[in-house]
């Protein structure tokens, strides 16, 4: 057996891992989990490598921007030829665009929140799955149902389409896997939410690592 401390555990796969939810997850999985982390913010990733190795885990980290469609081929060619495959994808990354009305939304908004929330989604599924299903793994996401609220119109329709693309992932592999589940966490302390809501009390909301210890077991399917 390899000696190499990397393949004596479990591999997760986290995308937006460098702050937010993502960083907790990631946090969460490392006990039992080696964790590839990925994130376009260095800092972020090597602070979640120092939490995780301070706690006797281990990360690869790969700061990587989840648009780049050559750098998220060559990071899953990368784990076949590593690792054979991955046990667990959880998938963070999301971009929010400023709020505003539907006829005012500027085009860059558009496009890069359809490139970051729907165009990177659907890439990583079809480049993750063959690694999943090697493993009989698990990919989980990560609802925020906004299609329709007013000023919502650049990030609601993206998540929705995001959302969308995953449930049909989900009934199609019910029976030959890999198994796929969007997750609810609650209102958290975020900075994505606080774009949102800048007025909000944050007091009254959830830490990210709390959500990531509540949702950890359905993250693994043992729920």
């Amino acid at each position: 057996m390899s000696d190499d401390p990397t393949t004596r555990k479990p591999l997760a796969l986290v995308t937006g891992a460098s702050r937010g939810l993502g960083f907790a997850v990631a946090e969460a999985l490392a006990p039992t989990h080696h964790v590839m982390a990925v994130a376009r913010t260095v800092g972020g990733l090597e602070d979640l490598d120092d939490r995780i190795q301070s706690a006797g885990g281990t990360a690869t980290l790969a700061p990587l921007d989840v648009t780049d469609d050559g750098a998220m081929q060559h990071m899953c060619r990368s784990i076949h030829d590593r690792w054979g495959g991955l046990d667990l994808w959880a998938h963070t990354a999301i971009h929010a665009a400023p709020l505003g009305p539907a006829q005012m939304i500027a085009a860059k908004d558009w496009e890069l929140s359809w490139k970051v929330n729907s165009e990177a989604t659907r890439r990583l599924v079809a480049y993750v799955s063959p690694l999943l299903t090697a493993r009989a793994g698990r990919a989980v996401f990560f609802d925020d149902p906004r299609a329709g609220q007013p000023f919502f119109g650049a990030y609601g329709a993206t998540k929705a389409a995001q959302s969308a693309l995953v449930a049909s992932w989900a009934a199609e592999t019910q029976r030959t896997g890999p198994a796929v589940a969007m997750l609810a966490a609650r209102p958290m302390a975020t900075a994505l939410r606080a774009r949102f809501f800048p007025g909000e009390d944050r007091g009254a909301l959830a830490s990210c690592a709390d959500e990531a210890r509540r949702l950890l077991p359905e993250i693994l399917g043992r729920s």
